[in-house]
């Protein structure tokens, strides 16, 4: 078996398809593993040059992670890929409490040996960029430093105040850090003696400058990196430059299908937008209580969503089942005060998309918000990943292929929360 170029850990289900579309999409085969794979199931990817394993440490304490991340890496590591990267949300959103990207790269350099970890988060494919260590991102077609962004500074469990991203991280942890900023990439950069070495990512060329300080000038010594799916996309031109992979494939369209399925935990005010346009373009709309989801009687409510679902698939309309409007109806407050109630409501949303699959027959279904993504897939029985379908004009959240259970062949789209335009669901639908 070849060795494989990288193998990843993304902190959230939808970082990790937007990986697995990044590789895929340029010709890198890639599977996304949902758990750590059975020797039956690994075997049936074989001819796989990148591994993936969707995770939920975006929404985990340090002790989660101290043990769970830790098993993950571990397994990582038996892969014996060139690299291995932990992926972080592109907003960099965290916190020491909470998906902290500082305690990660802690486990991480225990598991692959205490060298310097390469951190790439700008990705101008998806509209994230470094300048100097900070961070700007898009929103409505305008470019935001971080702490300016009019979500991501609002962000209702991990805001991000500050945009420099070494001393976002130093809230978290105590390793050393250092720079390369975007004019010294471009020119002959000498790795910084530190613990952690951010590579600013502007455009085409301080990225592909990025790849290749990662992969010739950094490999040797590390073989851990942190970041964003631009740690992929910097490290493609180096790898198509160095004949390791060919040119892009050429995908063809899904297609269309009659009825599709959403289940949305998001309060992002994309995804507001996005439900809104589906409701005025023949989708039915379902609202969904999440207090009562997570609750003691969530049994309860799951049925009564599954029964307005089918009603309206029945009817041969697609359907979308959401527990907020966009950020006014965001609950938060109230589910933060229950132990675990955002975990639990992840996972009633999964069982809601698998009961209207099964029942209603659906080949196309879509989950909406990265850390609802992340425990409703538990719940489908899916235990795989490969890419069916990207989406050029809005990367991040491809339409993918389940692999095992019950759901073996569906396809399904992950949505994070700031993903895709007003349209998305209906592109989806529609297939192209």
């Amino acid at each position: 078996m070849t060795r494989p170029l990288i193998g990843y850990y993304g902190d959230d289900f939808t970082g990790s398809t937007d990986v697995m579309e990044a590789l895929a999409s340029n010709g890198v085969a890639t599977v996304l593993f949902l758990k750590v794979p059975e020797a039956a199931l690994l075997s049936r990817f074989a001819g796989a040059r990148a591994f993936g394993l969707a995770g939920t440490s975006r929404s985990e304490t340090p002790d989660w992670m101290d043990v769970h991340l830790r098993a993950a890496f571990a397994w990582l590591k038996t892969l014996d890929a060139e690299l291995t990267h932990y992926k972080v949300c592109s907003t960099f959103d965290s916190a020491p409490h909470v998906g902290s990207i500082g305690r990660a790269i802690e486990i991480g350099r225990a598991v692959f040996g205490n060298a310097p970890v390469p951190l790439v988060v700008g990705a101008p494919q998806i509209r994230r960029y470094t300048a100097f260590g900070d961070l700007f991102a898009a929103y409505q077609g305008r470019n935001y430093r971080i702490d300016r962004h009019p979500v991501m500074a609002r962000h209702p469990v991990t805001p991000m105040d500050e945009a420099n991203l070494l001393l976002h991280l130093a809230r978290q942890t105590a390793l050393s850090s250092a720079l390369v900023d975007n004019v010294a990439v471009l020119g002959e950069p000498q790795v910084p003696a530190a613990d952690i070495v951010l590579v600013d990512v502007l455009d085409a060329a301080t990225q592909a400058a990025a790849g290749a300080l990662l992969w010739n000038g950094m490999r040797a010594a590390s073989r851990f990196v942190c970041g964003s799916s631009g740690v992929e996309y910097a490290l493609i031109p180096t790898w198509r430059r160095e004949g390791l992979i060919g040119e892009k494939p050429v995908f063809a369209n899904a297609g269309p299908v009659e009825r599709i399925a959403v289940v949305s935990g998001s309060v992002s005010p994309t995804t507001e937008r996005q439900i809104r346009h589906a409701l005025a373009n023949g989708f039915a709309g379902v609202t969904l209580d999440p207090v009562a989801l997570s609750g003691e009687d969530g049994a309860s409510a799951i049925a009564h969503a599954v029964e307005a679902g089918l009603r309206a698939l029945e009817g041969g309309r697609s359907v979308v089942l959401y527990t907020a409007l966009g950020p006014a109806a965001d609950r938060g407050g109230e589910l933060d005060s229950s132990t675990g109630a955002r975990h639990r409501l992840g996972r009633a949303l999964g069982r809601i998309q698998s009961q209207l699959v099964a029942r209603a027959g659906l080949s196309r279904v879509v989950v909406a918000g990265g850390d609802t993504s992340s425990h409703a897939l538990g719940e489908m029985g899916i235990a795989a990943l490969t890419l069916k379908m990207p989406l050029p004009q809005t990367p991040g959240s491809p339409l993918c292929i389940a692999h095992g259970g019950p759901a073996d062949g569906l396809q399904i789209a992950l949505k994070g929360g700031q993903v895709g335009g007003d349209d998305y669901f209906s592109m989806i639908r529609a297939g192209a």
